[in-house]
């Protein structure tokens, strides 16, 4: 299996090559040359495995000759190990609701399916070559903390990580900020997620810099993040349906950066039978006005009680830009310099009846999501955090839907008082976060002023 850039600029590279270049050197993303097929028998065998050896069969051609299936069987199982559920990702239902919760890893978030794995594939890689990695990422909420985590501590890992200062919850800020490990370096900018997001494409973008100081990125630009996600899409099919290849799953996915949900698409891509993917977004909706309208132009990014959704726009979207436009990359270069000079891009008519066959979009507005969160405990006892409520409001019409619980509803305990009067007891790992010692940087939003601040403290280590 090889890579190629979405622009075209880049030779084809091996897996180990696309998960430790993270962001094309073209500055494009990085997607496999082909999507292998899952035949019906396969998709039958694959009925009822356990998660760990689900995501060995899903991800094994995707690796290529890079690592053997015992090595890549070893590396899944540390990379759960960790996880509070014996599923890893268990589908409950709620009276009629089905939630698939995707926040039983140590930060309490989806995030930690993919960045426990994408940590344990850093640390194999580099112990293989003998490097080291400095990783770069923004979060607007829950990556953070999820990468933190996955690589605290390692030997021939540091990492750097922007959030927008004031923009996270108090317990997301803590659960990045309390880790004090010699190799994490948490960054606060003053300014927006959009403003971090972009401050990383621009130092991945100096191709000098982020040679010399070997950056590594674990925002969802890099391949292996949405590698990790396809499987539980597998997963839940699988115990919505028991096998019945003649059976197919609608998935409403609280959306902000596309990538979870083009994890969903590439599921689609492998075979996997999926009626819709409903692309549930909050104010913040570029994205849903795209699959509506085929317009995609940002506005201003607005505070939500859904923080990890505030975006604009979305880095995982070229991925499918590239596809949609027939996997030309001059037509995507083409769209992509349109967006950055007049921040507006349009498709015709008949490239927005194909996004429309796979997608249906809704914007939920916050009143619509409080309304849920308490309709939902009203109902069956259930607490939803404001993303999941977002997605389960978005599929209400839609029966049998397989929603995305993307955070443990603790992690947003003031949104949720709000809405039922009573906060989410927190799991262990969010216990007594509130009073820990922090660290943390306040820079503003330049890439300038993360570079330097990269160097100084690169060079105060010695590294």
């Amino acid at each position: 299996m090889h890579y190629l850039s979405t622009r075209g600029g880049v030779e084809p590279v091996s897996f180990s090559q696309a998960v430790m270049m993270g962001l094309a050197t073209d500055g494009g993303l990085l997607l496999p040359t082909s999507f292998p097929q899952v035949d019906q028998t396969t998709l039958k065998r694959w009925t009822g495995l356990p998660f760990e050896e689900l995501a060995v069969e899903v991800m094994l051609p995707y690796v290529g000759d890079d690592m053997t299936r015992a090595e890549l069987a070893a590396l899944v199982q540390r990379s759960y190990a960790g996880f509070n559920h014996p599923e890893i990702t268990p589908l409950v239902e709620v009276g009629e609701l089905r939630i698939l919760e995707l926040f039983h890893g140590p930060t309490a978030a989806f995030k930690d399916v993919a960045l426990q794995l994408l940590g344990n594939l850093f640390e194999f890689l580099l112990e293989r070559s003998g490097g080291h990695l400095n990783i770069l990422g923004a979060t607007s909420g829950d990556t953070g903390s999820a990468a933190i985590y996955g690589v605290r501590g390692q030997e021939r890992i540091d990492i750097f990580i922007l959030h927008p200062h004031g923009r996270v919850s108090p317990i997301q800020e803590r659960q990045m900020t309390t880790v004090l490990d010699e190799n994490v370096h948490n960054i606060a900018i003053r300014g927006t997620f959009d403003d971090g997001q972009r401050i990383v494409k621009e130092l991945f973008n100096d191709l000098e810099f982020k040679r010399m100081y070997h950056l590594g990125a674990v925002n969802s630009i890099n391949w292996a993040r949405i590698l990790a996600q396809v499987v539980y899409y597998f997963y839940a099919w699988g115990r919505v349906t028991g096998g019945d290849t003649g059976r197919k799953v609608t998935f409403s996915v609280p959306t902000g950066n596309f990538g979870d949900i083009f994890a969903g698409y590439v599921a689609t891509r492998m075979g996997l039978p999926v009626e819709k993917l409903v692309l549930a977004t909050n104010r913040n909706d570029i994205l849903s006005r795209f699959v509506n309208t085929g317009v995609y132009q940002a506005r201003s990014v607005h505070h939500t009680t859904s923080p990890s959704m505030d975006i604009q726009l979305a880095s995982n979207f070229e991925r499918y830009l590239y596809f949609l436009m027939d996997e030309q990359p001059e037509e995507l270069q083409q769209l992509m310099d349109r967006m950055a000079r007049e921040g507006r891009i349009e498709i015709p008519e008949e490239k927005r009846a194909e996004v429309r066959r796979l997608f249906q979009a809704v914007s939920v507005s916050e009143q619509e999501t409080m309304n849920q969160i308490r309709e939902t405990y009203q109902r069956g006892r259930y607490i939803l955090d404001p993303h999941t409520a977002v997605g389960v409001r978005a599929a209400r019409e839609i029966p049998g839907a397989v929603c995305l619980a993307t955070a443990h509803p603790a992690k947003f305990g003031e949104a949720v008082k709000q809405a039922i009067g009573v906060e989410a007891a927190p799991p262990p790992s969010l216990q007594g976060l509130m009073e820990k010692e922090t660290r943390c940087a306040l820079l503003d939003a330049e890439s300038t002023a993360v570079k330097g601040f990269m160097k100084e403290t690169l060079k105060r280590q010695g590294v």
